[in-house]
């Protein structure tokens, strides 16, 4: 049952700017893992979990805003919170997250440690919290935070300098802090965390800085690590003979797991993307295939052994990290996993055993090599020597950046926002210095002669069924819902509703700035709403510099149907305590 916020201990009001300060309603106390599991056929007026539910599909059954009142589809409310002080790192900040709703207030986390309890039917701000990060912390690629777990009266969240926090969900005060990454070594933390069982699972960030990857779990009640999962194996560990014999090219690997995993309960096995090689684009410093960068890997999350891999580029030269999402399904009875990887090939895999089904090109232009139909890999562009200049398709952004494909089971159709940017490689030796980036090339990345895409793919035969022609890259995730609906947002601002069968766009609202983050829909009393967060920012120079001077600015938008969102009071309007 949905609560009333005004009944929250410290409620205070100010004329018709209402206010509920430090203080939001008990609704995340019963959030357990059992209700995580059941989170879409239970309650899918919750978002309860990072792709609203374990398998990754970003699909919600919620039909109220269906392809029949969608042009009536306008503002809710919007929350916005502006940039001040220093920020960590030297590049910009963004909304990068996937808000979390439970039984009508939303949780969600910003840039430089910033997280937030909102009320998710006005848009009203309940409490905040604020993690201090060094302004000095190395980040590769933006300030940026991808979102909160919820459990168990609990909100976690990891920061820019490699901690997992847990914080009371009534108040936002800290219950526990852990960390989990060395900073002098050029870690962070942007992953939103994955609570399984009774443990919040994150992954490491900062492969870029040339160190090892790793999947941490964290008891959510006490924050004592339960265990660590390298991505990389010493010597003598499977996987170790696909790394140079001698030397320390594997404590510098990469494979950084800084997306959140999807889980299958049957298998009890998660399926986490990994990142690049370390470093990025010289290859010669570590011979072999690299393993386990640039795969899914499925780990036991009782123990984090993993189980078995799938490699999707072996020996990356082009910084196509793996991290984008395993989306879990079925078809005919066998259970899948599809990933759509920035290599530009979607793959098809049984996750029971990882072994290959389907790969298929989803690319516009593919030219660094070809993937064959038995999953052979054949390079034909790439710096092969000091000093030498290539340009490929697609570039270090990938054809498919970590923005997230949905799966609608309803249509049986894959949503997936596409890219088509070029980059020009010089590859310039670096020595390994801890705490300094280790590209081993020099990088731009085309800011003309590119497009974007978003395209259905059908599911049993992964055929394009259609798509949408943009003039930038699409470079957010996107929603599908039971109202026949696919949602996303794209560069230049616009939020567009597509009709799930023929891609005909049926609705869009301007946001006055750039979308690279994930949208979710939740419902209150019967009403639904979608919302999305916006801002423009972070590592733009890496897939759409054509855009870098965009206009900036973050907020959340929620939308609903006109005359059934949230009305002010007579009580309201008037300032008196409910």
């Amino acid at each position: 049952m949905t609560q009333e916020y005004t009944d929250a201990p410290s409620a205070v009001r100010f004329g018709r700017q209402s206010k509920v300060v430090g203080s939001a309603p008990p609704v995340a106390q019963d959030v357990t893992y059992e209700r995580i599991l059941e989170a879409r056929s239970e309650e899918p007026q919750n978002w309860l979990t990072y792709y609203g539910a374990y398998d990754g599909q970003r699909y919600s059954p919620l039909d109220e805003i269906n392809t029949e009142n969608i042009n009536r589809l306008a503002p809710a409310w919007v929350f916005q919170f502006g940039s001040f002080g220093l920020h960590a790192g030297a590049s910009t900040y963004a909304f990068e997250a996937a808000p979390i709703v439970v039984d009508g207030v939303m949780f969600l986390s910003g840039w430089d440690g910033w997280v937030w309890a909102i009320d998710a039917r006005t848009g009203q701000e309940l409490w905040r919290y604020k993690h201090e990060v060094p302004f000095d912390v190395g980040l590769c690629c933006g300030n940026v935070n991808r979102g909160v777990a919820v459990a168990k009266g609990k909100v976690f969240v990891v920061t820019l300098n490699a901690h997992v926090i847990a914080l009371d969900a009534v108040t936002g005060e800290c219950v526990w802090d852990a960390t989990y990454g060395d900073v002098r070594a050029g870690e962070s933390g942007t992953v939103a965390p994955l609570v399984v069982k009774n443990l919040v699972i994150v992954g490491s960030s900062g492969g870029e800085f040339g160190n090892r990857g790793h999947l941490d779990a964290f008891d959510l009640d006490t924050g004592e690590r339960a265990w660590r999962c390298y991505t990389v194996p010493k010597p003598g560990e499977p996987g170790s003979e696909t790394w140079p014999a001698d030397g320390e090219a594997w404590q510098r690997g990469g494979g950084n797991c800084w997306v959140t995993g999807t889980y299958d309960p049957e298998q009890n096995l998660l399926y986490w993307g990994t990142g690049n090689p370390g470093p990025d684009f010289d290859g010669e410093v570590r011979e072999g295939d690299n393993l386990y960068t640039d795969s899914v890997i499925a780990v036991d999350p009782d123990n984090g052994e993993i189980r078995w891999h799938y490699q999707f580029t072996p020996h990356d030269l082009w910084d196509y990290d793996s991290n984008m999402e395993s989306i879990l399904f079925e078809q005919d009875g066998r259970k899948l996993l599809a990933h759509f990887d920035k290599n530009g090939y979607f793959f098809v895999l049984d996750r029971t055993n990882g072994e290959l089904v389907r790969v298929t090109p989803f690319a516009e232009r593919i030219t660094w090599g070809e993937i064959d139909a038995n999953g052979k890999v054949t390079p034909k562009v790439y710096p092969d020597k000091e000093g030498e200049t290539v340009h490929f398709f697609p570039g270090p952004a990938g054809a498919k950046e970590w923005c997230h494909a949905a799966y609608s089971p309803k249509t049986q159709l894959f949503y997936a926002p596409v890219q088509d940017t070029g980059a020009q490689v010089t590859r310039r030796r670096r020595e390994f210095k801890e705490g300094t980036p280790y590209w081993g090339a020099s990088v731009t990345v085309d800011s003309d002669n590119m497009q974007g895409f978003v395209k259905a793919i059908d599911a049993s035969t992964s055929e394009e069924v259609w798509r949408w022609h943009n003039d930038t890259p699409m470079c957010a995730s996107v929603l599908a819902t039971g109202g026949d609906l696919v949602f996303v947002g794209a560069p230049s601002g616009e939020f567009r509703a597509f009709n799930a069968h023929t891609g005909e766009v049926l609705w869009e609202f301007q946001c006055g700035s750039g979308h690279h983050s994930s949208p979710v829909t939740y419902s209150i009393d019967g009403t639904q709403y979608v919302a999305v967060p916006v801002g423009w920012g972070s590592w733009v120079e890496g897939f759409l510099p054509g855009l870098m001077g965009a206009p900036h600015g973050n907020a959340i938008f929620s939308f609903a149907l006109p005359g059934s969102a949230h009305r002010v009071s007579d009580a309201e309007s008037s300032g008196q305590l409910y």
